[in-house]
């Protein structure tokens, strides 16, 4: 039985990969996001991070299909209480924004579209530095008071602003961030590391990354020469340009052929052992790519292995 993962101070303990749901509804239509839900779940899996906005980029959507679908499977298979559910508020194109009003509307019509009465986990999904975090976080609580949300966090946030909502909370004796979800991945380590992580490791929050596989680049299937059909592919690709990228690389090969694991699995493990870190998210649009994200919650890094990484990603 893989060991679930506390979440910052709060009562949540979560499988340590967070299934990404931005492709239901996107790249994944209703049977194959079914598919890899109902196959991350029989893994052990038990923390799903979708959004409000997802996936509105996509031709013929409005927002709130991942939301959905993912709303249907949980009826469907009758497993709310055995399911973290994370949601985000502020950029959905009719809820746009932290505002007390949108923050309040936007989680009625997030908890309508996932057919439940509560959301575990409620982030702020972009910052919006105009807004008071008096307004913010103070609508927040509300939800939490009123039983429509359990806990709350933060993604796309300053340590200043971060540090600002925390005092606040603590000072009114408000609802507190208990997360974090950063941009954080081997090849992308100056968007959490420094100020934000020494924050939320002294403030007791978990961080949840996103961008953990680097839209795809850490899992190895990028290489010279080779073309990948992925809506991701440039972002990707752009990292073989980089000396670090390529250096991750060759290291990432070397430590998975010595676990015959996939380099998708080293670079989540790698990941999951950094300070603060109790999931990285990963998404998978078919149940093929789903055993190498699941596995990390299995693969051990030796000492040795996780600063190679680390020196490789310098």
């Amino acid at each position: 039985m893989t060991s679930l993962r506390k979440l910052g101070s709060s009562d949540l303990e979560v499988f340590p990969l967070a299934l990404g749901g931005n492709v239901f509804g996107w790249t994944a239509d209703e049977s194959a996001s079914f598919a890899v839900l109902d196959a991350y779940t029989a893994a052990g899996g038990n923390f799903v991070d979708t959004a409000d906005v997802y996936s509105a980029w996509a031709d013929g959507n409005r927002g709130g299909e991942s939301e959905t679908i993912l709303g249907k499977w949980l009826q469907a298979r009758g497993n709310r209480s055995e399911v973290i559910v994370a949601t985000k508020v502020s950029q959905h194109p009719e809820y746009q924004g932290l505002s007390a009003a949108n923050i309040k509307a936007a989680a009625d019509a997030s908890l309508r579209r996932l057919g439940t009465d509560h959301i575990d986990l409620y982030y702020t999904h972009y910052d919006k530095p105009e807004v008071p975090v008096e307004e913010i976080i103070g609508a927040l609580d509300e939800l939490v008071k009123a039983g429509k949300v359990r806990h709350i966090a933060a993604s796309n946030i300053s340590a200043e602003r971060l540090k600002e909502s925390l005092d606040f909370s603590d000072r009114e004796g408000l609802a507190r961030y208990v997360a974090l979800q950063p941009h954080y991945n081997l090849v992308s380590r100056d968007t959490y590391e420094g100020a934000l992580q020494d924050l939320a490791d002294r403030e007791g929050l978990s961080a949840v990354p996103y961008y953990a596989l680097a839209s795809g680049f850490l899992t190895g299937k990028y290489r010279p020469g080779t073309t990948v059909d992925s809506a991701r592919a440039g972002g990707a690709a752009k990292h073989l340009e980089t000396e670090r990228g390529r250096k991750v690389l060759a290291a990432l090969d070397e430590i998975a052929e010595a676990h015959d694991a996939p380099v998708a699995t080293v670079a989540l493990a790698w990941l999951a052992a950094q300070p603060t870190v109790a999931a990285p998210i990963a998404s998978a649009r078919t149940v093929e790519q789903l055993p190498a994200l699941v596995g990390v919650a299995e693969l051990t890094l030796t000492d040795a292995e996780l600063t190679r990484l680390t020196e490789a990603s310098a």
